[in-house]
């Protein structure tokens, strides 16, 4: 598996990551701060040799994440791309969302963090030095983000975790006015394939994900265990085309679904950070099965 970390810093994720991937997999992480990214290959050898591998499996480099070609990462190459509260500090968000899709290998992921908030910013706000370098001018007003990933072409964004924040700062509160913030996790897909709207699948988990033997949480709405559940057309597009398809289940739908399915609120950050429970399963009501 290859992984690529948006904004990886001085590289504790990547290596992480490094040793889940094992020694057959490669970890490139990209930062725009080169004193980071000195200090993150300074430890590359370090933690080879403690993950007992013969060669590097990482490899950090100096570039900005929307241009990736720069930095050599080429079409297609990469399985997964993980990213922690970084992409609301780039100035130009759908070229970093671009930049992903290219990179990204048929049925590969990105898996992220970040800040959003509950409406559109004025410029004064955008503008403003110190409420940006905190990443609260630069945060995406979460149905932009909606919009930006389906003009793109990703499938989703399906919300994993969400909860509010607060900036702690009178002043910077008194300038945000009633902006609210959360920060929260989606996973986004690259599936040319696209879904049948007629067809509804049970899906089940077969434990088979060491670190995760009981239930694989895919989203705030679908959680799989061993029993079967009946999902909508755009999940199972989703999940037979991704590297879980092979630990996952799948058989003709006995039920139905009567929920709407992929809309756009069910990727609403501040209704599940308010809420604060788990929501039922999103999905349409179909006849078809897979």
């Amino acid at each position: 598996m290859n992984v690529l970390d948006f904004g990886s810093g001085a590289g504790r994720d990547c290596f992480i990551l490094s040793k889940l991937v094992g020694k057959d997999g490669f970890v490139t992480g990209v930062d725009m701060t080169e004193e980071q990214v000195n200090v993150a290959s300074k430890y590359i050898s370090y933690h080879t040799e403690k993950f007992g591998y013969s060669k590097p499996n990482v490899d950090f480099k100096l570039g900005y994440i929307e241009n990736l070609k720069e930095v050599g990462v080429e079409d297609e190459s990469c399985d997964l791309i993980v990213s922690n509260c970084v992409i609301n500090l780039c100035p130009d968000k759908p070229l970093v969302f671009r930049e992903a899709f290219r990179v990204l290998k048929e049925g590969g992921e990105l898996y992220f963090s970040d800040m959003y908030v509950d409406r559109e910013l004025p410029q004064n706000i955008k503008k403003h030095k110190e409420l940006w370098g905190e990443g609260l001018a630069g945060a995406l007003y979460w149905k932009s983000f909606v919009d930006i990933a389906k003009e793109i072409g990703f499938s989703g964004p399906y919300l994993i975790t969400s909860r509010n924040m607060s900036c702690g700062n009178e002043e910077f509160t008194k300038i945000l006015g009633d902006s609210k913030y959360v920060a929260a996790t989606y996973r986004l897909f690259k599936t040319s394939k696209k879904p049948d709207e007629k067809c509804c699948c049970s899906v089940k988990y077969k434990g088979s994900m060491i670190e995760i033997p009981e239930t694989f949480k895919f989203d705030h709405h679908h959680t799989f265990d061993s029993n079967f559940q009946t999902v909508s057309c755009d999940i199972v597009n989703v999940l037979k085309n991704s590297r879980y398809s092979q630990h996952l289940e799948f058989k003709d739908a006995e039920s139905t679904c009567t929920a709407p399915c992929a809309s756009t609120n069910s990727a609403d950050p501040f209704e599940l950070a308010n809420a604060g429970t788990e929501k039922p399963p999103c999905c349409k009501k179909a006849k078809a099965c897979c």
